[in-house]
């Protein structure tokens, strides 16, 4: 990748999209509205207004990286295509039943989610294959047959089929997907073995689901936005993010799009990992707010951590099990709504609460004069003086203050008997709290301390409330860098090509087979870089190995990292040492006489990545006081002293290496705002990065 010269990236989220235009060394940037009728219309504006600056012609892009959340919308909001489920007799219902924990104990008015898939909308086929892989009930053709006749009368657009075990034999699944298409050749069809070939048939039968669900809107939507490019004149090739940090083809995501659901946090996370490779920092907490959500990642020795299985759609707030289980190759984090539109309201307990709703571009918070009513985060931020009503997204939106201070004051101030500055102040504190609250059960969950970590913020928003953050978190650094507010689309032009897969083979350390082993890795591994070389990848690919390992009798696994020695000649001692030593790690001690096993085995292949290229850190001078000239000040609301004060405000263009900005003050830039609190100051790195950091005393 690092030969090509001119290279765009786009990144579509609730509210805006953001563009960035790499030619060379040089960037150019901007954010558009997004526009939810047809995603692509709000690509081809951003791309000709960074191809304006740059003076360049869009034919002359020589690669486009694309990140979304159409799948995760679609998924939220229920917008998927008429889909058919077809599965092992006497199972149709596991995608209702879930795993029959209450993720809520104590809500005796518990709602359970919805399946995307309704009953009547379920179908079954009389077979059953055995957890080794043997059949124990033969497909009947004629009934295949009858079925396939009854899923096309009733005009389905996409059909998932996931039978018992298919990830240990998938011939039954195959056997059924060459009768409907032979039946019905345009028919989409998604099958559980190649969607997520993994044990737990809820999960696995939950993701190939929901992979069917969007597949058709996701086709037709990357189909249009090649066709619309080709009119612009770009012939280039087109990638796309996937959830699990890295590139792949345009026709692998139109195949899987259900790996495309965190496209755009995922690019987060490697833009803050190269932003911590730079730094040398090897304890990140990477902050992404946007305008709709706002997501947290741990980010140790600069790699973000994944796992194998997240969440989408949670209808409880940091409720495990409140949601959508996805099982795919996935950076962990958390992801919450609350966003710069994310809607506050007084709740039946006089309780003022944010979110998930979220005002998108359309209409948008009250602010954007586009017809929205009710208050949102942004809202507030515009009346505790955190934005320039005058100089919002470089000027290019003018945000209504009158507007903003009416809804807050209507939706929250009238109904709590609170002025409009209380209320917003309160608006923010409960979104910054939540958020920080996210944090906290996050690092608590992997046995980490916050306090020994640095904080990274991007996103349009995050620079706005970071500084509050890492006050609430007791986080001592923060480092806005170059490019912020638009960090996932820089993330997206930073990232490999990779594709992981991941199998399924039950297996016991007291049943070690290293032939098998060796043969089931160098398949996954031969998969695996099948796809990176199908996305047109030259050079040398890498391969990283993983095997997913528990106690008999515990309920899941931890992931345990392999070199390539020990994947292709496996040792079973070797094996069982690097799970305890990892187990102990996370749990604090091993547990002798019980057999461990192995439950799946997985490959990652990914291209090399340029190396990050390190930067010397600037001190300050010995001087405690700032010495960057302020243009002006203005109002703006101190938190953690719950009252206005007057603040600095100064342009990010005009701060050079090693200036020193004691807070309160406001660095403004056209796609974000980075508000200093009182208790931090500022220096100016080399390479353009805001390290902000807590001052030793606080008056």
């Amino acid at each position: 990748m690092s030969d090509l010269n001119v290279r765009l990236g786009v990144d579509i989220g609730g509210t805006f999209t953001d563009v960035v235009l790499e030619v060379g060394k040089q960037q150019y940037s901007t954010k558009v509205l997004t526009t939810y009728a047809a995603p692509e219309n709000a690509i081809i504006q951003g791309m000709h207004e960074v191809c304006g600056q740059a003076d360049i012609s869009a034919s002359e892009i020589e690669q486009i990286i694309h990140g979304t959340t159409l799948a995760t919308n679609a998924l939220i909001e229920r917008r998927g295509a008429k889909t058919a489920l077809i599965t092992t007799q006497g199972f149709r219902d596991v995608i209702e039943m879930r795993t029959e924990s209450r993720f809520e104990q104590y809500d005796l008015n518990l709602v359970i989610p919805e399946p995307l898939i309704p009953r009547q909308q379920r179908y079954s086929l009389r077979e059953r294959i055995a957890a080794d892989g043997s059949v124990l009930v033969d497909l009947n053709g004629a009934e295949i047959e009858r079925l396939a006749e009854r899923i096309i009368l009733a005009g389905y657009e996409s059909v998932a089929i996931g039978f018992l075990h298919s990830y240990a034999n998938p011939d039954h699944e195959q056997r059924v997907r060459k009768v409907l298409l032979q039946k019905a050749p345009n028919m989409m069809v998604s099958l559980s073995c190649e969607v997520s070939p993994q044990m737990r048939e809820y999960e696995r039968f939950n993701t190939v689901v929901a992979n069917a669900y969007i597949k058709p809107l996701m086709k037709s939507y990357l189909g249009r936005l090649e066709s619309q490019l080709s009119v612009e004149g770009v012939k280039c090739p087109i990638f796309l993010m996937h959830s699990g940090g890295g590139i792949i083809s345009l026709e692998n995501a139109a195949e899987f799009p259900v790996r495309l659901v965190e496209s755009g946090p995922a690019g987060g996370a490697v833009f803050a990992a190269h932003i911590a490779a730079r730094y040398g920092l090897n304890k990140v907490l990477s902050f992404d707010m946007g305008g709709t959500t706002a997501k947290i990642c741990l980010i140790n020795n600069q790699t973000p951590k994944t796992s194998r299985v997240f969440e989408v759609a949670r209808t409880y707030r940091f409720k495990k099990g409140s949601g959508m289980p996805i099982s795919i190759p996935v950076i962990d984090m958390v992801e919450i709504g609350a966003g710069g539109g994310s809607i506050a309201h007084v709740d039946s307990m006089s309780q003022i609460r944010v979110g998930p709703e979220s005002a998108g571009s359309e209409p948008g918070p009250a602010c954007y004069g586009r017809g929205g009513s009710r208050p949102a985060v942004t809202d507030a931020d515009l009346v505790l003086g955190k934005l320039d009503p005058d100089n919002f997204a470089g000027g290019s939106i003018e945000l209504n203050l009158p507007a903003s201070a009416k809804a807050i004051q209507v939706e929250l101030g009238d109904k709590l008997d609170m002025d409009v500055e209380t209320a917003a102040y309160g608006l923010v504190e409960v979104v910054d709290e939540n958020m920080a609250n996210a944090a906290r059960v996050h690092a608590v969950e992997n046995g980490e301390d916050l306090s020994k970590y640095t904080m990274i913020a991007f996103g349009g928003a995050a620079p706005l409330h970071a500084g509050r953050l890492c006050e609430k978190l007791g986080v001592e650094r923060l480092l806005v860098p170059r490019g912020a507010g638009v960090g996932s689309a820089i993330g997206f032009l930073r990232a490999p090509f990779s594709f992981e897969a991941n199998r399924s083979v039950f297996m016991k350390l007291s049943d070690f087979r290293p032939s098998s082993i060796a043969g089931i890795l160098t398949e996954l591994g031969n998969e695996a870089t099948s796809f990176v070389r199908g996305c047109d990848a030259h050079g040398e690919i890498l391969s990283e190995y993983k095997v997913y390992m528990r106690y008999s009798g515990q309920g899941w696994e931890i992931p345990i990292s392999l070199n390539e020695a020990q994947a292709k000649n496996p040792n079973s001692s070797e094996y069982q040492a690097l799970f305890e030593q990892d187990y102990t790690r996370l749990f604090g001690r091993k547990v002798d006489g019980m057999d461990i096993e192995i439950t799946v085995w997985s490959v990652n292949a990914t291209t090399k990545v340029d190396p990050v290229e390190a930067i010397a850190e600037t001190v300050a001078s010995s001087d405690l006081s700032s010495n960057v000239t302020q243009a002006s000040t203005r109002k703006l609301f101190d938190p953690a002293r719950a009252q206005f004060t007057d603040a600095g405000v100064v342009s990010r263009e005009s701060l050079h290496e090693g200036d020193r900005l004691e807070g309160p003050a406001v660095i403004v830039e056209d796609e974000t705002t980075i508000i200093l609190p009182n208790s931090r100051y500022a220096v100016q790195q080399s390479d353009g990065c805001i390290d902000i950091r807590a001052k030793a005393e606080v008056a």
